[in-house]
């Protein structure tokens, strides 16, 4: 059984990564994503939106108890990002949930490490107060 989005994060469980590939163990439906190098006063993150099956900047597959988002324009995630050099912002809603609802809407933010292949997941109120 898949674990809803606040429960997966609550228990402290952990996705998971390989190069440019990350599995959570939740369900979801994505909005849109914020990346980027951890912030300065003058960096900004991408926002990227384009998801679809084709020439997308990131496709989505789902198992029966995770997603696997693949990021299509890089290549190694945890080099980019890991170890505080930045972050993955999900803004997205439980799988089937009313997306028009605010009160379903999460911020989720994905943080990588250098030394594992694991992906701390943590739920914040404003993707801009980091």
């Amino acid at each position: 059984m898949c674990k809803t989005i606040r429960q997966a994060i609550e228990a402290e469980d952990r996705g998971f990564l390989i190069k440019n590939s990350i599995f959570l163990p939740f369900h979801m439906e994505l909005l849109s994503v914020w990346i980027g190098k951890d912030m300065s006063l003058l960096s900004q993150p991408d926002l990227l939106t384009d998801f679809c099956d084709q020439k997308g900047d990131i496709h989505i597959r789902e198992g029966d108890s995770y997603t696997n988002l693949i990021f299509v324009h890089h290549k190694e995630l945890k080099k980019e990002y890991g170890h505080h050099k930045g972050h993955i912002i999900l803004y997205v809603t439980e799988k089937g949930a009313d997306i028009f609802d605010m009160d379903r809407r999460h911020y989720v933010k994905l943080a990588f490490h250098v030394d594992t292949n694991d992906v701390c997941m943590e739920l914040i109120d404003n993707p801009f107060d980091l």
